[in-house]
């Protein structure tokens, strides 16, 4: 089981295939998404990975939190989250991940919080069509009307869909499909709507309904990484050819710098 990822959403917005096709996108941000910890099943009871996006002020980050992130040797995000993960995907702290930890075509689960709509009727809320317009209806156009029964049972029934608050949760839009990526932007475009406003967050994981593809990078998709080891002999050969040359080089100059003085 793989990492997610966190990034912010900045809104919608549409792209057109080779063929014509009108494709309707959430754009999703990665701002220097990196491994803040790593709880471990021998210390913590656990295995995953804490991860940090976007970048805060120091003033704005509380005297504990910025003794974690100096742990970890990272600059104060904005934001942290939590994913559970295999023990053979965890992850080194200070990591950065990369918008191809998931492949276009790969269908995910993103989870936000829901635009907040405050205090709903039973209309907006529950989309009931309300009292009639006339024959005695007065003030009353939009209320619920009855709730309960006469004297048996003599209550409201719990759940009953009622006036109360509306949006503010989270929620889980599942299999949607992501449609490209952009790593120099650090830009994952997937389709369809996602919960929550613009600017809010959300946590991008790979879907449970469907198999992770072959070609996902396993643990994660990192940015940078290691320098590259020669994949031929030729390849090495070269190399070691280019560093001898390169000591020749600096051999020389050191020998004529002596005869000089």
């Amino acid at each position: 089981m793989r990492t997610g990822l966190l990034a912010q959403k900045l809104g919608m917005t549409r792209i057109f295939t080779a063929d014509g096709e009108h494709v309707p996108v959430t754009v999703l941000k990665l701002d220097n998404c990196q491994v803040v910890a790593v709880r471990r099943q021998d210390s913590d009871g656990y295995d995953a990975v804490q991860l940090g996006n976007g970048t805060a002020k120091v003033k704005n980050v509380g005297q504990a939190m910025r003794g974690h992130f100096a742990k970890a040797k990272v600059e104060p995000k904005r934001r942290l989250a939590e994913f559970r993960v295999s023990t053979d995907a965890l992850l080194e702290v200070g990591q950065e991940l990369s918008p191809e930890h998931f492949v276009p075509g790969q269908y995910v689960d993103v989870a936000g919080i829901t635009i907040g709509k405050g205090f709903a009727g039973v209309m907006k809320r529950h989309h009931y069509h309300g009292l009639r317009a006339s024959h005695g209806v007065s003030l009353s156009h939009r209320s619920g009307g009855s709730t309960g029964n006469s004297q048996d049972p003599g209550r409201v029934f719990k759940g009953k869909k009622m006036a109360g608050h509306m949006g503010d949760r989270r929620r889980t839009q599942q299999n949607l499909r992501i449609v490209s990526t952009d790593v120099e932007e650090g830009l994952i475009l997937v389709r369809g709507a996602v919960p929550g406003a613009k600017g809010g967050w959300v946590r991008i994981i790979d879907a449970v309904k469907h198999p992770v593809p072959e070609d996902a990078p396993f643990p994660a998709g990192l940015r940078g990484g290691a320098e590259a080891a020669p994949e031929t002999e030729a390849d090495a050969d070269a190399q070691d050819a280019a560093q001898d040359a390169a000591q020749d080089a600096g051999g020389t100059a050191d020998e004529a710098k002596d005869r000089k003085e």
